[in-house]
């Protein structure tokens, strides 16, 4: 089973290396990933962008741009949109956001025409985060990409979770969809969907994991807050995999954790026909290669 980030980055190197497409790759905080995911060997790279800017910043950050391929593409929109048409292609394994916007960036994956998302398909967004603050390696979703997902939504999210899990090796991941509380309201749907998701993973419905809710954050993944509440099960205090209600939950969690606890942070898009790197603008480079890792784990 993968335990951290460094065991990531060992296995997929194992594994042939992977072509990965930066949409809008003109700052330096994705060149610099990029750069270091080529030096560790687990991509090839292709640059969308005003090859330009992206040459000045390569020799501001002493690296030499002839290791990328650079498309060009001054336009931000159109940037966008090249990259998702390489991998729709079959010429780019992973896409990866670069200096582009969020919506820029989700509208390109979503273009009618050379797009990314299946047929009836549903997209979401998951974490993979290490802080020293828990006891393991902790995936959560959704923070970027369903505002309110309702019961369908969730249920894809729950799969997605499973799988991403999977990929590290856990071989029936638990599962906590997060509420405010534990105890079962009717009158907040958070808890509602929760214990229909639930009953779902019972029934074999939702398959190859523990799956349990509602639960609050902390008897999720703290030991004395499941005492002191009583609450009982495997998912309890162990949780590998946190499901949250709206986008706002889920968001605040990520951006405190990653700030208040010093964690190491993946982030991609998922239901796409290929991983869709996206984390935000004023991430790290270190948080932007780990995501390209998990991108490649999960190709």
């Amino acid at each position: 089973m993968i335990t951290s980030f460094d065991a990531i980055f060992e296995h997929i190197k194992t594994k042939p290396k992977k072509r990965l497409v930066a949409a809008y790759a003109n700052d330096s905080h994705t060149i610099g990933a990029v750069s270091l995911a080529i030096d560790a060997g687990i991509v090839d790279a292709t640059l969308v962008g005003d090859a330009k800017i992206i040459k000045h910043v390569c020799e501001t950050i002493e690296i030499n741009y002839n290791k990328f391929n650079i498309v060009q593409e001054a336009d931000e929109n159109k940037a966008a949109l090249t990259a998702v048409e390489f991998v729709s292609r079959g010429e780019g394994d992973i896409l990866m956001k670069g200096l582009c916007s969020t919506d820029k960036y989700m509208r390109a994956i979503l273009n009618k025409d050379i797009g990314l998302l299946p047929p009836k398909g549903i997209l979401s967004h998951i974490t993979l985060m290490s802080s020293s603050a828990y006891h393991k390696l902790l995936l959560f979703s959704d923070i970027a990409v369903i505002p309110a997902p309702d019961l369908k939504q969730k249920t894809a999210i729950c799969g997605y979770l499973i799988k991403a899990a999977k990929s590290l090796g856990i071989e029936k991941p638990k599962v906590a969809i997060i509420a405010a509380t534990e105890q079962m309201s009717p009158g907040m749907q958070a808890c509602v969907d929760a214990a229909i998701l639930s009953k779902m993973a019972d029934r074999g419905q939702i398959a190859g994991a523990y799956v349990d809710g509602p639960l609050a954050v902390d008897v999720a993944i703290d030991e004395e807050a499941k005492e002191i509440k009583k609450v009982s099960g495997p998912v309890a205090a162990d949780a590998d995999c946190l499901l949250f209600p709206n986008i706002e939950a889920g968001n605040v969690f990520y951006k405190t954790v990653g700030k208040f606890t010093n964690a190491q942070l993946a982030a991609m898009v998922v239901g796409a026909k290929a991983p869709c790197v996206l984390s935000s603008r004023g991430d790290t480079t270190e948080t932007k290669l780990n995501s390209i890792a998990l991108a490649a784990l999960n190709c």
